[in-house]
C-alpha cells in the first residue's frame, strides 16, 4: 500500500513548523514551549484587535497558524475592553502558568518580530497602530 499526501496539507504543516522553529531559535527554547507562547500571544493579540482587524491579519497567516489564531475565538467579545500592556502580559502569564518566561517583554517581542518577518508591513502597521502605546513599544518599528 502506498501512502500519498495532499501537497497543500504538507506545505501548511511545514509553514507552521517553520514559524515555531524560528521562534524557538530566536528565544533558544524548545519547540513545544515556543509553540505554547506563539499560540498564547496569537490568541491575546486576536482578542485585542477589532474583529475586522483580526480578520485582516489572519488573511496573511499560514493556514495552520490561522487555525490556531481563530481557535476558541468569540468575536462578540473582541476587542477586550482593557487593552493595556500589563493586561496583555497577565493574559499570557495565565495561559503559560509555570512556563512563563522571566522576561515576558522579550518573549512577546520575539513573537511580534516573527510576525513582522512574515506579514506585510502595511498590515503590521495597522495592527501596531491599534495597540496601546505601552504594548506597541514591544513591536519592532519599521
Amino acid at each position: 500500500m502506498t501512502h500519498t499526501t495532499i501537497s497543500s496539507f504538507t506545505q501548511a504543516a511545514q509553514q507552521a513548523q517553520q514559524w515555531v522553529n524560528e521562534l524557538a531559535a530566536d528565544l533558544n527554547w524548545s519547540e513545544p514551549r515556543a509553540y505554547r507562547l506563539l499560540r498564547s500571544i496569537l490568541h491575546a493579540l486576536r482578542d485585542w484587535l477589532s474583529p475586522e482587524e483580526a480578520a485582516d491579519l489572519s488573511a496573511q497567516l499560514p493556514v495552520l497558524v490561522r487555525g490556531i489564531f481563530f481557535e476558541g475565538w468569540q468575536p462578540q467579545e473582541s476587542p477586550v475592553w482593557d487593552r493595556k500592556k500589563d493586561d496583555f502580559v497577565f493574559r499570557i502569564a495565565s495561559d503559560l502558568g509555570d512556563d512563563m518566561p522571566n522576561d515576558a517583554d522579550t518573549a512577546i517581542a520575539a513573537v511580534f518580530r516573527l510576525l513582522d518577518r512574515h506579514i506585510s508591513s502595511g498590515e503590521i502597521l495597522q495592527v501596531r497602530n491599534s495597540m496601546k502605546k505601552s504594548l506597541r513599544q514591544l513591536w519592532p518599528a519599521h
